[in-house]
């Protein structure tokens, strides 16, 4: 059956009607609730007079960070100093007209704030609240510092990955790709839509603890149980195949493959190679395996290799760069990328990898700037006056991005 899965804003969103206090910063929590925008929730992000801090990294345009457009394309910002009583009062209000609160200080924070579970629950028992930590909300280690390369490293990941390592590789790699912060946020993206459900079902909110450090190790699926009962030997690694011009990714897993593979390069007789025939036997002897399929790639590009044995049915890949990913067919084809403009410019954006045949889910063509949704949403929602506004901005409980701007010029 055909089904149109177009993306855009003609259909509604799952998460329409929901509303989203965002107490979050950096990367973890912003993408989990990006993850909600996207799917038509009104998410308000509440930052500190200064700001996320994403809105300063690069790469920037005219002053706005194309890195924070992603995190937060589709929120509404207003910007508040928590440590004032009157804009926690703000927030008390604000409450009962919300349906989750997403959070990811350091635990403890929200308590000192008085913004935590326990209280807000008292003000709207249908509230869902997440938290999202490195470590947990309570323990020994809840109260460290825990960026994505820390947990990387406490988690096993690092360590696991040298060990597949091949050659003189003595200390763990370097890494700059967050994975524990997407793999956090996106654990507590799918925590929160279960627990919408159960609030749908019988009325009650519920409280979410999301550990990053729990998200990498329940990731590492085969290393957890390796590590409680050692293999005999090493499971194959599939390593790059290097081609005349840069290097591809070939994975003969089933036997099929293998097939597939030793017909595709021209070399039929592998099937019956005593070293090949079977995969147990393949596994004693991957290393030969690999440098033989080096041996054909040598004289051939990349690209040549990648078509040959693809067309013979192998998994395969070449390794490409990002920029080269975002122009490939499937990347096109399925709307991948949404095309937005933050103040700076037009900008592509990744959609979410979820596609829905009757409800839209797509990056939302905002970007706010610090706090300037602030006195609308105070108006629309709280009812407050013009006046009302005027004398939080006088008191500086309710802040802006004119505010930070004449601060940094003093």
């Amino acid at each position: 059956m055909s089904v149109d899965m177009a993306i855009g804003p003609a259909r509604p969103g799952i998460l329409d009607g929901i509303r989203v206090l965002d107490f979050t910063a950096m990367m973890s929590g912003p993408y989990c609730t990006r993850l909600m925008a996207d799917m038509g929730a009104e998410v308000i992000k509440v930052e500190p007079p200064e700001g996320d801090h994403i809105r300063l990294r690069p790469p920037l345009r005219d002053g706005r960070s194309a890195y924070f457009a992603q995190l937060n394309a589709g929120k509404s910002s207003i910007a508040l100093d928590l440590k004032q009583p009157a804009a926690r009062k703000l927030i008390y209000d604000l409450v009962p007209r919300c349906d989750v609160l997403v959070e990811n200080y350091r635990p403890g924070v929200m308590q000192r704030l008085a913004l935590d579970y326990e209280t807000l629950a008292k003000i709207n028992p249908r509230l869902v609240y997440c938290s999202i930590s490195g470590f947990g909300q309570e323990g020994s280690w809840s109260g460290r510092s825990a960026y994505a390369p820390v947990l990387h490293a406490t988690s096993g990941y690092d360590m696991a990955n040298l060990d597949y390592q091949e050659g003189n590789v003595e200390r763990p790699l370097k890494n700059g790709i967050f994975i524990a912060d997407v793999l956090g946020g996106s654990t507590a993206f799918g925590a929160i839509q279960a627990a919408l459900f159960r609030t749908l079902k019988t009325g009650q909110g519920d409280y979410i603890d999301v550990s990053l450090l729990d998200a990498m190790v329940g990731m590492l699926v085969y290393e957890c149980q390796e590590a409680q009962f050692p293999a005999e030997r090493r499971r194959p690694v599939y390593r790059p195949t290097q081609a005349s011009d840069g290097f591809l990714l070939v994975a003969p897993v089933s036997q099929n493959n293998f097939e597939a593979l030793a017909r595709g390069v021209g070399h039929p007789e592998w099937i019956s190679d005593a070293r090949f025939a079977t995969s147990s036997a393949r596994e004693h002897h991957w290393s030969e395996l690999m440098n033989l399929l080096d041996g054909w790639a040598a004289s051939r590009t990349s690209a040549e290799c990648e078509a040959t044995l693809t067309e013979a049915g192998v998994p395969c890949s070449q390794y490409r760069t990002i920029r080269e990913t975002m122009a490939l067919p499937p990347i096109q084809e399925r709307g991948v990328f949404e095309e937005i403009d933050d103040g700076a410019g037009p900008l592509l954006i990744p959609n979410p990898a979820f596609r829905f045949a009757q409800s839209a889910a797509n990056v939302r063509n905002k970007v706010p700037a610090l706090g300037e949704d602030g006195p609308r949403l105070l108006q629309s929602l709280l009812g407050l006056s013009p006046q009302e506004i005027a004398a939080l901005r006088e008191d500086k409980v309710l802040r802006g991005a004119e505010e930070r701007i004449v601060a940094a010029a003093e």
